[in-house]
């Protein structure tokens, strides 16, 4: 039975992991080849596209803005850009699905054009905040109407002339600094994005291979500043996506906490920016050892070796949450099994992702015997030597389903999620992928 059409699903506490695997292309990478590719002049190929639903909505939108799209097989497409400034007024509404990436890079997008693009998404993604995206948009002369001011369905309308600005970015935020720099390719001037604290840098990364004129300097006190010159054509270029480390982390943890375990990881991009959870898990005493490291696209990657290992608590600090940020509801799963009390810092940014993900930890873990404790930016996991198991709500969130899960593995009653259908909005081989190491999982009776 295949992961999309399960409702609830229950892991069940299994032997040891091991075999090699293959995580599926990073999101992140996916959404910006699809979008950027669009801007280019020509054909722009991707192998390893990771074909989850947030992506895919990512393609079905470009199409709507007049780029064509096409999939050649697995993973392999093709992307005929319109060039900068060049895309066209949608006829329909842009509908992201699940996908919070996607739709606030668009917003960046169609905010560099003068035409107006009406925005909605599922049930989850229209009481998301948008207003931080919108904001530093206005102030280069985009018009935003938002539904209550801050919710979708929401129209931007780009100007006649996109005014160059200098921003600096609140909060770390890699999709707030992706939609500036996005609608900043449209515009006659030079625009600057301060980052004080450094968020994942994949929009940079690409945007220079694709030929912008993009330059990045360091102050003393360490914030990033990036300058983009707008109204430079993009080449269009081949990208290979390495394997999402959002979407490896699960099977990294499971090879943690699963006794016996011995499983290797191939093709994790290993970005510095994203590589929190690995940094934590071995300062926790994971055995995780990284080898062949290589460039990919820009992208350094390499291949883990994960073995089951004895973990002890930690305190994860604020600064490193932005390297991190969707990997802590499954390092919470590591934490209820590491000896001692794992404190996690600067977590104010999970109250707004595709749930409350810090009270669908908390309630998850409580409900499967875990002690937690957790305040508007903070949480903490007491880990103890038996992990009961139970019955956990995933809230519509992949991340939860997926960590949860994970959990039931090594617990001692086993855990059911009742409802994991949002599990393919990024990881749509997880269940076959997790089977093939080992892992078990039913369907409860009573679906």
């Amino acid at each position: 039975m295949a992961i999309t059409d399960a409702r609830r699903l229950r892991a069940l506490r299994s032997g040891p992991l091991s075999g090699t695997i293959r995580p599926p292309g990073d999101k992140s990478i996916s959404h910006r080849s699809l979008m950027i590719g669009s801007l280019a002049v020509g054909e722009t190929t991707i192998e390893g596209l990771l074909e989850g639903e947030d992506v895919l909505a990512t393609a079905e939108a470009m199409r709507g803005f007049g780029a064509a799209i096409e999939r050649g097989g697995p993973g392999s497409w093709t992307v005929s850009g319109l060039g900068v400034g060049g895309l066209l007024e949608p006829d329909r509404v842009i509908d992201f699905g699940n996908s919070g990436t996607g739709i606030r890079l668009a917003m960046g997008l169609a905010g560099a054009h003068a035409f107006a693009t009406t925005f909605t998404g599922d049930a989850s993604l229209v009481e998301r905040p948008m207003q931080r995206i919108v904001e530093p948009l206005q102030r280069m002369g985009v018009q935003a109407l938002l539904r209550s001011g801050d919710r979708l369905p929401g129209t931007i309308r780009g100007p006649d002339a996109v005014v160059p600005m200098e921003y600096r970015l609140p909060v770390a935020s890699a999709q707030v600094k992706s939609a500036i720099l996005l609608t900043a390719l449209n515009c006659a001037g030079v625009t600057t994005v301060i980052e004080p604290v450094p968020a994942r840098d994949h929009t940079e990364r690409m945007l220079t291979a694709f030929g912008a004129d993009l330059d990045i300097e360091t102050d003393d006190d360490g914030a990033r500043r990036i300058h983009l010159q707008g109204e430079r054509d993009l080449r269009p270029q081949k990208i290979t996506v390495p394997g999402d480390p959002s979407s490896a982390a699960f099977a990294i943890v499971a090879a943690l906490i699963v006794e016996g375990s011995d499983v290797t990881i191939e093709n994790v991009l290993l970005n510095p920016t994203r590589t929190g959870l690995i940094d934590t898990l071995v300062e926790m005493g994971a055995s995780i050892e990284i080898t062949d490291r290589r460039g990919v696209s820009g992208e350094e990657v390499g291949d883990l070796t994960v073995k089951a290992s004895a973990l002890k608590a930690v305190t994860v600090p604020a600064e490193r949450a932005p390297s991190m940020i969707d990997e802590y509801p499954i390092l919470a799963v590591a934490a209820a099994f590491a000896e001692g009390e794992t404190i996690m810092q600067g977590l104010g940014e999970l109250r707004v992702k595709e749930s409350d993900r810090m009270s669908a930890v908390a309630d998850g873990l409580r409900a499967c015997g875990v002690e937690v404790e957790e305040d508007l930016e903070s949480l903490k996991v007491k880990g103890i030597d038996k992990v009961a198991g139970g019955s956990v709500e995933a809230r519509h969130d992949h991340r939860i389903a997926m960590s949860f899960l994970i959990l039931g593995l090594a617990s001692r009653d086993g855990v059911t999620v009742d409802d994991t259908r949002t599990i393919a909005t990024s990881f749509p081989d997880f269940r076959p992928l997790m089977e093939g190491l080992g892992a078990t999982f039913d369907e409860p009776d009573g679906d």
